[in-house]
């Protein structure tokens, strides 16, 4: 990034200098705007390409539930591929209820000690935290948590927050499956 623009300012620079001290001809500004527009349009074309995409993939996002399967496997098991896809499991059914959901306050309790749990004791391991599942989890984990404790467990989450969260699942997903 910064040899291409050290570049371009040079090249910039020299069109721009006074190297002929004669009077200027029309071939030579035009030959000027032309290496003007070629020098932009590929150092514009540099930075597109070196910048990095960000994975938005598009996400198919649930409708909203009220009846549903209320879980009985709450807590942790210890070991982190399971208790990382049973978090992010539970936490994609908490995503999905609806306003009136049966239990939706029992269901939110469980959630969130499930997930102070999980973080708790998992942050603690450095070849853990230190995988892109975890990073990805805990931020779910913060966002969900945080609505709880700023809504209470008897509200949904807004439509925005929710989209973002079944994004940040799919990921989370992505990473388990390749033991990341």
């Amino acid at each position: 990034g910064k040899l291409i623009f050290t570049m371009a300012t040079l090249a910039l620079a020299n069109a721009f200098s006074p190297a002929s001290q004669g009077p200027q001809t029309e071939s030579a500004t035009a030959a000027r705007r032309d290496f003007l527009k070629t020098t932009a349009a590929s150092t514009a074309a540099a930075v597109l390409l070196s910048t990095p995409t960000v994975a938005s993939a598009a996400v198919d996002v649930p409708e909203q539930v009220t009846a549903y399967d209320f879980p009985q496997d709450w807590g942790l098991t210890f070991k982190y591929e399971q208790d990382a896809s049973k978090v992010r499991d539970h936490m994609f059914l908490a995503t999905t209820l609806g306003k009136g959901a049966d239990r939706m306050e029992d269901f939110g309790k469980n959630m969130k000690k499930e997930m102070v749990d999980f973080v708790s004791y998992y942050r603690r391991f450095p070849k853990i935290a230190g995988k892109p599942s975890f990073s990805t989890l805990y931020t779910s984990i913060n966002v969900l948590a945080g609505h709880y404790t700023s809504y209470g467990y008897k509200y949904p989450l807004p439509e925005k927050r929710r989209k973002r969260l079944y994004q940040e699942y799919a990921e989370i997903s992505k990473s388990l499956k390749r033991g990341r």
